[in-house]
């Protein structure tokens, strides 16, 4: 395993007391997890929790066997990745330099980045379709285009684990099938482990092997997606009636909604 969570809670004190309540999973090597649950479930704040941006206030996260509110910032940042749902860069960077900024955990105090940095963003560039890109202004980007340059900044980070918050959200459909067939090459080719919390129950059917269903801070059912996935669980997780079934042409499941449940 990579990552495991053993009893794990936290609470937002400051805020609106929004907890996440004894909740425990493993993050296996290698593969591709989804967070799937309601708006303010507790997805974000799980990411949060495993990228160690938020420290719990009871239980443990570990990694790769180690504690990991003992690894240094600097040192976890050269294994875990972090794209979040926006990326609002205080300047308007060019794409390479965007790329380029995945590798300041690799970069000793007041290094600039020399050839070799260099040649790994612009294989981060290749390996998510954006290296013609690579001049361009960021802010001129589209925003699928925006969301592959900021994983590419992420695979800079030559992480073993990349965690995404709601990688499709507001793009079409073609960037959405873009953003999922990215995902899934760059687990399957590369073998980086995944967790995506996302909204998309169909995109979570197509790319991801194992799920996690959250509500309510609390963990609903984890475990394989043709296993958790179906109209009963969906039900329990967004009190909607759904269809779930195999799609033949599509090769996985796809879930179609009926109708909220009073």
């Amino acid at each position: 395993m990579v990552l495991h969570l053993q009893h794990v809670s936290f609470e937002y004190v400051a805020e609106n007391g929004f907890s996440i309540r004894d909740v425990s999973l493993t993050v296996e090597r290698g593969s591709l997890t989804g967070l799937l649950g309601p708006n303010g479930c507790g997805k974000t704040t799980l990411l949060k929790l495993m990228a160690g941006v938020l420290r719990p206030g009871q239980g443990t996260i570990t990694f790769a066997g180690g504690v990991l509110d003992d690894i240094p910032r600097r040192a976890l940042a050269r294994h875990i990745a972090v794209v979040p749902q926006e990326t609002h860069p205080a300047f308007d960077y060019r794409v390479i330099e965007m790329v380029l900024m995945g590798r300041h955990p690799h970069l000793g105090p007041f290094a600039l980045e020399g050839p070799g940095d260099l040649a790994i963003a612009h294989d981060a560039l290749r390996a998510t379709g954006t290296a013609h890109l690579a001049s361009r202004s960021y802010m001129s980007l589209s925003g699928g285009e925006k969301q592959r340059v900021v994983i590419a900044s992420a695979l800079a980070q030559q992480p073993d684990v990349l965690l995404l918050d709601e990688p499709t959200a507001s793009l079409d459909l073609a960037y959405q099938l873009e953003v999922a067939a990215l995902l899934a090459r760059l687990n399957h080719e590369r073998g980086v482990t995944i967790v995506v919390a996302t909204h998309d129950l169909n995109l979570a059917a197509s790319i991801c092997r194992t799920l996690v269903l959250v509500r309510g801070g609390r963990v609903l059912a984890q475990g394989a997606t043709e296993t958790v996935l179906n109209g009963d669980t969906i039900r329990q997780l967004y009190d909607v009636d759904a269809d779930v079934r195999f799609h033949d042409r599509s090769g996985h499941l796809t879930v179609v909604p009926i109708g909220r449940i009073p």
